[in-house]
């Protein structure tokens, strides 16, 4: 597990845990990713995610189930369904990234991989808290919103203005 992770776990029901996984469920340790996530979230957030990485075939597989695109993609979103209780937290959903797809897109971006997960670890994470950019009723608010996030976390790009 990475150590941003255990240190996420003090404190039942106070900020965001983030747990980084395979998509078997085994830890992985990917320094400084779930620390960051936490530090960019948004103060109102508490609960637990869980990222998930994966390979593109993986990835391919999902997006074809849950959104019926056959193709692999770079992130996905699975918001819990509803809270199990009693839970001293709420469980918020995971975070699905490809890390083939994340490694290809840092090398076109020019960043480091570890930016590009953090790119689609905060775009991930406002999908679960509710926002969707591809909803006409959004009008921009998940844009400003990620544009902020990654301001405070020192990123340059964001997934959407990418897409734009």
């Amino acid at each position: 597990m990475d150590p941003d992770s255990r240190r996420g776990a003090r404190g039942a029901g106070r900020g965001l845990r983030v747990a980084i996984v395979d998509y078997l469920g085994r830890p992985l340790r990917q320094p400084g990713l779930a620390g960051w996530l936490r530090g960019v979230a948004p103060a109102a957030v508490h609960g637990e995610i869980t990222l998930v990485l994966v390979s593109d075939r993986r990835i391919h597989a999902l997006n074809a189930q849950f959104r019926r695109h056959d193709s692999p993609t770079d992130v996905l979103s699975f918001p819990e369904a509803a809270p199990r209780a009693p839970r001293p937290a709420l469980r918020l959903g995971d975070i699905v990234i490809s890390t083939q797809t994340a490694h290809r897109q840092a090398r076109e971006a020019g960043h480091a991989y570890a930016t590009e997960l953090k790119i689609l670890a905060l775009h991930g994470l406002l999908h679960l808290l509710g926002y969707d950019h591809d909803s006409p009723s959004d009008r921009g608010r998940m844009a400003r919103i990620e544009r902020r996030l990654r301001a405070k976390g020192g990123l340059r790009e964001g997934l959407i203005e990418r897409h734009s």
